[in-house]
């Protein structure tokens, strides 16, 4: 089993950045693709970034350039920096983790709040 804990949401005006953390626990950190999914009101939830074990990152073209996604493993966390926030990056931001001999994400965290002002 696989547990995942965000933290570093909250409330920032445009052209602020935060930066979130998600700690995974549970099994071994160095064997799951971790990603960064985001749903706003109304809308599908998305992926955002993910990264590789070995820190091959990918991020959506509506991020590229403003968010960067690491991991450290001597922590077992992955962080999204997120700089130069729009209003319409305003979303429940989701962790999730997948093993990385499968497909899909089985494992997501509770979820945190950003909210962008303009």
């Amino acid at each position: 089993q696989v547990d995942l804990a965000e933290s570093g949401g909250g409330l920032v005006q445009a052209g602020d950045s935060l930066r979130l953390s998600c700690a995974f626990y549970g099994r071994t950190f160095s064997l799951y693709v971790m990603g960064w999914f985001r749903q706003a009101p109304g809308k599908e939830r998305e992926l955002v970034a993910e990264i590789t074990s070995g820190g091959s990152t990918y991020e959506a073209d509506s991020v590229k350039g403003r968010f960067t996604l690491s991991r450290d493993h001597a922590k077992n966390t992955v962080y999204l920096q997120m700089n130069s926030l729009k209003p319409e990056d305003t979303a429940i931001y989701y962790c999730a983790a997948k093993d990385i001999r499968t497909p899909n994400y089985a494992y997501w965290g509770q979820g945190t709040q950003v909210t962008v002002s303009s």
